[in-house]
Order: structure tokens, then sequence, then C-alpha cells
């Protein structure tokens, strides 16, 4: 009886410090997590973020620009929704969406867009795709650079000199294909970057010297890229590795550099094989695939239809949701203490921490908040009462029976579980089939409450089975009730 008092005791503990840490996260004027201590450097901001139509902003839906009887190739559509995802980042939206919907189009949503027409401009940009003289300067994946080929000048300005690392990098290697007629290759290892002061790097190809990229497994199973040049580009990457031993050559899509590494040997050929110590990971190499393989849009797009959001119809929309989910959770909580008295009251406090964790999680995940994503997390608040529901209906089956109070709460939540745990699992079964369906034909609409649904799901069981019955174990260890009638009998 001392182990199980402990236990619950450890356990009222656990939900407290859960509890506080969830107020904390949900507060409006929450200061976000900063951390600075020796190499730890952290810094998150914890924000409610809110979707198209709460916040306001822009919608446009692109179609292929190709004849309807025409296929369009699903790997290009794919790649095209990545660039267009890469320059709206350029944007700085916060949280935008870009998803495929169907084979044929893009749904792109940027909440709190103030200038639409520049925006869809950027999504019919020419991408460019460029090779770099780096100098001695290594330039970190993301960093922005000007080039001679966007400025049309042949005189480069020198780069910064390179720092070097304090410890050994990966090492990289470039050689040429099996499909060439010579092997010379070129160890690459990475150095330590360093911020570029503004300097105009000389551009040596661009994307059009291309002819293919793709993955491959090497003779030692490590997974590396491969991409061919045409004539015009072999010659011109040969001349440069020859006069460039030691420098560094840098790959650059739309003035963003996407990866850099260093020349030791000439490479005259066209084939050219890019491994690394360890392999690439798949992530990482597709990425860079994509790149190479479609320096601009792969196919052509048209704007098919586009809307603008008020912020105002957001907002109200936003209002009206709070308010219908207060009187949601008042209206059961009402009808838990009318109906099941001092359980129902236990189970209305666990169904207030319910509400702080799912808040705190939607903050910290994040999900980005839509009308449905709010309408599927009320719709949970029915689920997780629906579990106290069962729970208590087994303990008045078991006081009606003549059993003892602490008996009959343990019996209850143990014969109520089997019932709990399968409607339960069926309902994010559903959630799992309804997400994947809003991934894959661009229904975000459904996606979002799918992911509201199941995440209020899934803390739903844990408040109902951890949360309620540790509540009902301390009352009943501290002798506070004693008669039926206070249970519903």
């Amino acid at each position: 009886m001392l182990t199980d008092r402990r236990r619950t005791l450890a356990l009222l503990g656990c939900i407290i410090v859960l509890a506080l840490a969830a107020a904390w996260v949900d507060l409006p004027s929450n200061p976000g997590i900063h951390i600075h201590v020796g190499p730890i450097n952290l810094d998150r901001e914890i924000e409610l973020r809110r979707g198209l139509d709460l916040q306001g902003g822009l919608q446009v839906l692109l179609e292929a620009d190709v004849p309807p009887e025409e296929l369009v190739d699903p790997g290009a559509m794919e790649a095209t929704r990545s660039i267009i995802e890469q320059r709206v980042n350029g944007l700085g939206v916060s949280e935008p969406l870009i998803q495929l919907s169907g084979g044929r189009r893009i749904i792109v949503e940027l909440p709190g867009i103030e200038d639409p027409e520049r925006a869809i401009e950027t999504f019919g940009e020419t991408g460019l795709l460029e090779f770099i003289d780096a100098g001695r300067s290594f330039l970190p994946a993301g960093t922005v650079v000007t080039t001679t080929e966007q400025l049309a000048v042949l005189t480069p300005v020198a780069p910064t000199a390179t720092i070097s690392p304090e410890t050994p990098a990966p090492q990289l290697t470039i050689t040429a294909t099996e499909s060439a007629t010579a092997t010379p290759s070129a160890v690459i290892t990475p150095t330590l970057p360093s911020e570029p002061e503004g300097p105009v790097f000389q551009t040596i190809l661009t994307g059009r010297h291309l002819t293919g990229a793709a993955m491959d497994f090497g003779d030692l199973g490590l997974l590396e890229i491969r991409f061919q040049l045409d004539d015009e580009g072999t010659a011109l990457f040969a001349e440069y590795t020859r006069n460039s031993v030691g420098q560094l050559m840098c790959i650059v899509l739309d003035k963003q550099v996407v990866s850099c590494a260093t020349i030791n040997e000439p490479i005259p050929t066209g084939g050219v094989r890019i491994t690394r110590e360890g392999g690439f990971s798949p992530e990482e190499a597709e990425s860079i695939v994509i790149r190479l393989r479609y320096g601009a849009l792969p196919i052509p797009l048209r704007v098919e239809t586009n809307r603008t959001v008020g912020p105002t119809l957001g907002e109200d929309s936003l209002q009206k949701s709070i308010l219908a989910g207060a009187i949601g959770l008042a209206t059961v909580a009402l009808f838990m203490l009318l109906y099941y008295r001092f359980p129902g009251l236990l189970a209305t406090a666990a169904l207030l921490i319910y509400a702080m964790l799912v808040l705190a999680l939607f903050k910290l995940i994040p999900v980005v908040l839509t009308l449905p994503g709010i309408a599927g997390f009320i719709l949970s608040v029915g689920m997780a009462v629906d579990a106290n529901v069962l729970i208590f209906e087994r303990m008045k089956e078991e006081l009606r029976a003549g059993k003892q109070l602490r008996l009959a709460v343990e019996q209850g939540f143990s014969r109520a579980w089997p019932s709990i745990r399968d409607s339960n699992f069926a309902t994010l079964i559903t959630c799992a089939i309804l997400f994947w369906f809003g991934s894959y034909f661009g229904a975000s609409v459904v996606k979002g409450f799918a992911l509201t649904l199941g995440i209020g799901v899934i803390v739903g069981m844990f408040t109902a089975i951890t949360v309620t019955r540790t509540f009902l174990r301390l009352i009943i260890d501290l002798d506070v009730v004693k008669h039926h009638r206070w249970f519903g009998v």
C-alpha cells in the first residue's frame, strides 16, 4: 500500500511539472528558448503559427503549361515544387505551404504576404545554376553570392583568404566517371566556413553545360553523385581545374551556394563523380542532384487561380473558433459534473490539462493552425471525454455490484481500456489515411484536420488513463470521499 501511494505521488508530481511546463509554453508572451552555455547555442522562438485562413495572405494554384494529352513526369514536378519552395523561402514568408496537387498542379500558400505581384513573379523566374570560382574561401551552403554571370562582368574580384579548420573535416573526392577516357582525381577537403565580404565571384560554368546528373552507388557501396558535361562545358571545366589547383569551386543556384569543395588536380573529362568519405545521405544526395539536374524550372507553369485572404476575415474566424471551443469545453465540463459528480470534477481538471498540453504541442512541433485544424482539436475534446465516460460507467457498474471503492476504480479503468484503445486506434488510423490523402492530393485542409485530431486523440488517451486515474487514486488514498453517491451511484 505504501509503495502504491508513493507511485501515485510520483505520478502526481510529474503531472504537475508537465502542466506547469505546458502553461509556460502556452503563454501569449512566451520569450522562447535561449540557451548559451559553452558549446550549446540554442535559440528557439515559441509562438502559435497561423495558416492562411487565420492570418490572411495569398494562395496561388500553378498548373503545368503543357498540352492536356501530354504526360507530366512526376520527378520533374517534384523538382519544380522544390525549386519554387527555395524561391519562396527567399521572400521571407513565415510557414509557406508548397505542395503538389495531383500530377499537374502545385498549390502555394503564403500567409502574411504583403506583395502578391512580387511573389507571383518569383514563381516564374528562370533559375540560374552556376559553378563559381571561390578562390580559397569556403562558402557555407545557403550563402548568397554575386557572380559575373549575374552582373555580366568578366573580371572576378579576388575572394578572401580561408581559415584553417581546427579538426579534420570529412573528405570529398571528385573523379572522372568510368565512361571517361582518363581517370584523374582530385581530393576535396572542406575547410572551416568563413564569412565572405561581398566579392564578385567568377562563373566557370552554368546549368546549360550539364547534360545529366544522378545518384549512384560506388565500388564500396557508398552513395555518390555523378554529372555529365557537354563538350563546351568539358573544355571549360578542364581549363579551370588545370589553372585552379588548390582553390575552391562552388555550386550556386539562384544566387545561393549549394555546396563547395577544393580542386587538387586537373580534371579534363566531362563525366564527373563526386564522392565523400562515408558516402552521402540519401536526402543530401537527392537535394544536390535536383539542383544539378534542374537549374531552371523543368516544367513551364501558368497561374491557374490566385486569391488574397484578408487578415480581418482570419481574425474574426479565429475569435469565433476560440469562442466555440470555450463553449464546448464548458458544456462538456457541466455535463460531467452533473452526471458523474466527483469523478466528473476530476475529469474536468484533467480536461484542462489536456487542453494546455495540446496547445503546447501545437506551438512546439510546430503545427500551422487553420480553421479545419481547430475543428479537429475541438472534435478531439469529445474523444477525450468519451474515454472518461467509458471508465466512469464501468466504475458505476462495479460499485453497484458491491465492490469496494478502490477495487471499483481499478477494475473500471482496466475493463474500459480495451474499448478505449480500439476506438482511439481506429481514429488514429483514419487520421493517418486523411493525412496521406491531404499530402498526396494537395488538400491542406484535410491534412491540417487530420494532424490536429491525431495529436488530440493521443494526448486525450494520456490524460484519461494516466491523469484522471492518478487523481482518483490520490482521493482514495486521502479518504476524502467515502459515499458512493459522490461517484454517480
